[in-house]
C-alpha cells in the first residue's frame, strides 16, 4: 500500500544544510513579475529543485513581504536572491559570468523544450511578466528561446507553472 510520509519522514535538508550544499548551477531571472504570490512560488520551486539563485528585476517585489512568504513557505530564508533596477543589468552580470542565457517565451525561432539540449556552462532561465513575457531587447540577446509545447486553447501557462516544467526537464 502506498502509505503518505509524514514531515518527519520526507529526510529534508534543514535551513542550514540547504545553505551548505552543492547547488544547481541554475539561474531564475524574474523579467518584471508583478504577482508577489508568483514571486513566491519562484521561490518555493528554487529551494525544491535546489537552484543557485534567484535574480529579482524591475518591478518584481523582494523579500520580505507577507504575499512572497505566503507562497514562499519560507524559501526566502534559503535561497539566495539579488535585485537588479533592470532586467538589462541582470543579463550584463550573468554574461560577465559566462551563464548561458535563454529566455523562456514563444517566439520565431524558438527551441522546444523537450528539444532542448542542456548547455555544459551554467544556465540562466529568464522568466517575463504575466502579460507582456520577457523584454524583447533580452530576448534579441539571449543565447536561445525555449518555447514549452502546448496543446489546448489557451497559449501560456501561469508563470510559476512555466517555472516548474522547465526546471523539472532542465534537472531531470
Amino acid at each position: 500500500m502506498n502509505e503518505k510520509l509524514s514531515m518527519h519522514n520526507l529526510g529534508r535538508l534543514s535551513s542550514d544544510e540547504f545553505k551548505s550544499s552543492e547547488k544547481n548551477k541554475i539561474i531564475l531571472v524574474l523579467d518584471n513579475i508583478r504577482s508577489l504570490n508568483n514571486v513566491g512560488s519562484a521561490f518555493r520551486t528554487a529551494d525544491a529543485f535546489l537552484i543557485e539563485a534567484i535574480y529579482l528585476c524591475g518591478v518584481t517585489g523582494t523579500p520580505p513581504k507577507p504575499e512572497i512568504e505566503k507562497t514562499a513557505l519560507g524559501a526566502t530564508e534559503t535561497v539566495t536572491w539579488k535585485y537588479y533596477k533592470t532586467t538589462q543589468q541582470a543579463f550584463e552580470d550573468l554574461k560577465a559570468k559566462n551563464y548561458y542565457i535563454a529566455s523562456i517565451e514563444q517566439a520565431k525561432n524558438s527551441i522546444l523544450l523537450n528539444e532542448f539540449k542542456k548547455p555544459t556552462q551554467p544556465l540562466a532561465l529568464i522568466f517575463g511578466n504575466e502579460v507582456y513575457g520577457v523584454e524583447q531587447e533580452i530576448i534579441n540577446q539571449s543565447n536561445a528561446c525555449i518555447e514549452i509545447p502546448q496543446f489546448g486553447t489557451k497559449h501560456s501557462f501561469n508563470v510559476s507553472v512555466s517555472m516548474g516544467i522547465v526546471l523539472w526537464e532542465m534537472l531531470h
